[in-house]
């Protein structure tokens, strides 16, 4: 570690503030990296103790080109066949040597009080990395969004795993090697896991982190951002399986008895209404066998609307909407658990074209 502890006193009485690598990935993210960048460098912490590194991922548009405008940011233009967040962030962590290391996703926007916040944090050696809140911009642009922003936060204290943005001791780093490279999906959780494991706490504290734009305005882009999740459940998941931890099992368990037992339901109507001569006795079989999938699929929706009411402080119709997505973002991860068992077996895991990578907006900014 750096020869200046962050317990030393100096730190505590803050007349010696601890050098921070901020480290941005991205790939063909032209139209939110300066955002990202300038917010880092308006915000209340000393500009001098902030390193910034912009580890780019392949990208085609004008990112590395915006990167350079910025006097002192560091730009690592890598060229991976297939990019994932682990390569970029391990390539920008090491670059440096900042005894703390900031994790930033380049289309978020740093509070300007975060560093302090969490620096103040880090003066408890047993804390390994420090989150916060990570707020949407615009939740009223669409559902998703709206969705998102109740979704990227947990309650405030210690924590079992953190996203992908995150203050962490380069100490944490050095001690689990950084991330899993070949991971597209699940990376920040499965680093938290091993932080833990080697000795440290996650804290999240009551604190805005980042401000971030989803800009996900389509059903296509819900459905595939759900079927990642359920490939990220799924891989993490078999790490923490074989080392017997009980890490997702319930959310993994949940994602398989609701979305699987429901397509099991109605594949087994459908077979009870055509494998057989028709008649009025296969047609109410196969309607009861249909019918009973129902209740898995949409319990959140049938039982939960009051618990999400209480949970997350919300009206009833604001609760319901919320329900429906519990139910029905099941079916799409459970096709990336599918995804990622099927690729285990052979040998082809669900990797990322550098074509199909972008960052964007809700809508242009004015």
């Amino acid at each position: 570690m750096n020869e200046k502890r962050l317990d030393n006193p100096a730190y505590r009485n803050g007349r010696d503030l601890p050098e921070i690598d901020c480290v941005l990935i991205g790939v063909n993210s032209a139209k939110t990296l300066g955002r990202c960048i300038e917010s880092i460098r308006s915000g209340s912490y000393p500009p001098e103790k902030l390193r910034i590194c912009y580890a780019d991922g392949g990208s085609t548009d004008e990112s590395i080109a915006v990167a350079k405008r910025y006097d002192g940011v560091r730009v690592l233009a890598l060229t991976p066949e297939y990019p994932t967040p682990g390569l970029g962030r391990n390539a920008g962590w090491k670059s440096g040597s900042a005894p703390l290391v900031q994790f930033l996703d380049s289309d978020t926007i740093v509070d300007p009080e975060w560093f302090h916040k969490a620096v103040a944090r880090m003066r408890d050696a047993r804390v390994g990395a420090v989150i916060g809140f990570r707020r949407e911009l615009h939740p009223e642009r669409s559902v998703y969004n709206w969705i998102g922003d109740l979704e990227w936060n947990g309650p405030v204290g210690e924590s079992d795993c953190f996203g992908g943005d995150v203050l962490l001791r380069r100490e944490a780093l050095e001690a689990t090697g950084g991330y899993d490279e070949t991971l597209v999906g699940g990376e920040d959780p499965e680093l938290s896991r091993r932080v833990i494991r080697a000795g440290w706490k996650i804290e999240r504290i009551d604190a805005v982190m980042t401000r971030h734009d989803l800009a996900m305005t389509t059903v296509k882009q819900y459905l595939k951002r759900a079927y990642r999740s359920g490939y990220g459940f799924a891989a993490v998941r078999a790490r923490e399986a074989r080392l017997g931890s009980p890490f997702w099992k319930a959310d993994f368990r949940k994602i398989a008895i609701k979305g699987g037992g429901f397509i099991a339901a109605e594949s087994l109507a459908m077979v009870t209404l055509f494998a057989a001569r028709p008649s009025l006795t296969s047609m109410l079989a196969s309607a009861t066998i249909g019918l009973a999938g129902v209740p898995l699929l949409f319990s959140p929706r049938l039982f939960k609307v009051g618990k999400f009411m209480r949970e997350n402080q919300l009206g009833r119709k604001e609760a319901k909407i919320y329900a429906w997505h519990c139910s029905a973002v099941v079916l799409p991860q459970l096709a990336g658990v599918a995804r990622y068992y099927a690729g285990a077996i052979a040998g082809r895991p669900l990797r990322n074209k550098r074509s199909a990578l972008k960052t964007g907006l809700s809508q242009p900014e004015t």
